[in-house]
């Protein structure tokens, strides 16, 4: 007789919960609150009166578009409720209250706008058999939603100097509710940490970096955990990603512009010194490290598009093998209007100047995310012209993060 009761048990605990749904939602239409008495009514109408005990769950299996002034209602149909999560990888988890024979747990945390939650409820039926529940629904989208566009991309290999950096359409007002939900992990571990910032059009921004240059051969997984998450001013994210990339060569270059020499590393290891002519008086190279944000054979250089006006404007139509370190406009790039400044004067304006046999082989060495020092300039190079992340010094990094 017990092996036969528990099968009908196991059976009943897998069918469908029409009939059961359908009377929770007639109790709730009649009840102006009283979570717990409902529960005790609908207690009384289980297993003990002759039908199966089971777990309710409403919102139920598989609803979307739920309101997010709805409530999450488990009930134990018989017997007993011994523990409910309620989740979502955004927003986290919701909290609850239990009526007080813990046969209803309701939820207390407002649900989040564009989230996907998923219910896990463990029982007891009155002879003590276990009881169990799972259901997903997806609440209903928000209004006023935020992104982050992030880089790098999925799938790629960057340089050493390559930080995870997320640029958000909307303002970010609750930072540490966004940062929570970002996440950086690496093979091998390395100490890393993320830092607020305005991006050069004034949009929300922040960066992640380890302390120092990532080792190559390191595989880093970003995890956006933002669907559902509340940035303040009523604008929720949207996004959910796992982006994978990884870290290549240490392709490294020191620009003195003292010596008007580039010498270019790999694995530390030298392998050239480059004669170049970096920014003349006035048009000074940035100093300090940027980073390689792209690369292009050929580019037109006019100067208007970087405010150069007058006796000292210009319009090159074609400029070869072009590595772009900045977006203000700093690039190293073949310069043969400049041959005979190379290792000698400095006459650019502002850009790394160098002969077109050289900048080929430069083009060809460096990628995406490799560092580019300068040094014996004058003014840093400002941490969000590009990836100018390098020029803060740990501890003060560190303080950028909306993080206690």
């Amino acid at each position: 007789m017990r092996q036969r009761l528990t099968a009908r048990l196991a059976r009943r605990t897998v069918q469908p919960l029409a009939l059961a749904s359908a009377a929770v939602v007639a109790l709730a239409a009649c009840s102006a609150g009283g979570t717990a008495d409902s529960g005790a009514d609908m207690a009384g109408n289980d297993g003990k009166n002759g039908g199966p005990a089971a777990i309710a769950v409403e919102p139920g299996a598989d609803s979307e578009k739920v309101p997010v002034s709805r409530k999450v209602t488990v009930r134990a149909q018989g017997g007993s409720l011994s523990s409910v999560e309620v989740s979502s990888p955004g927003p986290g988890k919701l909290s609850g209250t239990w009526s007080e024979d813990k046969s209803v747990w309701t939820s207390s945390t407002p649900l989040a706008p564009g989230a996907t939650y998923t219910v896990n409820a463990k029982g007891k039926a009155p002879e003590g058999s276990a009881l169990t529940e799972t259901a997903s629904f997806t609440t209903e989208a928000a209004q006023n939603t935020f992104v982050g566009t992030y880089n790098p991309d999925k799938g790629t290999k960057v340089g050493v100097a390559m930080p995870v950096s997320i640029t958000f359409n909307k303002p970010i007002h609750d930072k540490a509710a966004v940062e929570r939900k970002l996440k950086v992990t690496a093979s091998p571990a390395v100490e890393g940490a993320w830092s607020w910032m305005k991006d050069r059009d004034g949009k929300d921004r922040i960066d992640y970096r380890p302390q120092k240059y990532w080792k190559p051969g390191t595989k880093v997984t970003l995890r956006m955990d933002l669907a559902g998450v509340n940035a303040g001013g009523g604008v929720y994210g949207t996004q959910q990603r796992v982006v994978n990339f990884t870290i290549g060569d240490a392709v490294t270059s020191t620009v003195d512009v003292v010596k008007k020499t580039m010498t270019v590393a790999k694995n530390g290891k030298t392998l050239r010194t480059l004669k170049v002519s970096t920014g003349k008086k006035d048009f000074e190279t940035w100093n300090g490290t940027m980073v390689v944000l792209s690369k292009v054979p050929t580019i037109r250089m006019n100067s208007a598009s970087v405010g150069i006006f007058g006796p000292e404007a210009y319009d090159l139509g074609e400029v070869k093998w072009d590595v772009q370190l900045t977006p203000s406009g700093t690039y190293a790039h073949a310069a043969p209007w400049n041959e005979g400044k190379f290792g000698r004067v400095n006459g650019s304006h502002g850009c790394i100047g160098m002969s077109t046999a050289d900048a080929k082989w430069f083009y060809d060495q460096v990628h995406l995310g490799d560092p580019v020092t300068v040094v014996n300039s004058v003014d840093t190079v400002a941490t969000n012209n590009g990836y100018g992340d390098w020029n803060v010094d740990w501890e003060t990094w560190q303080k950028g993060s909306a993080l206690d």
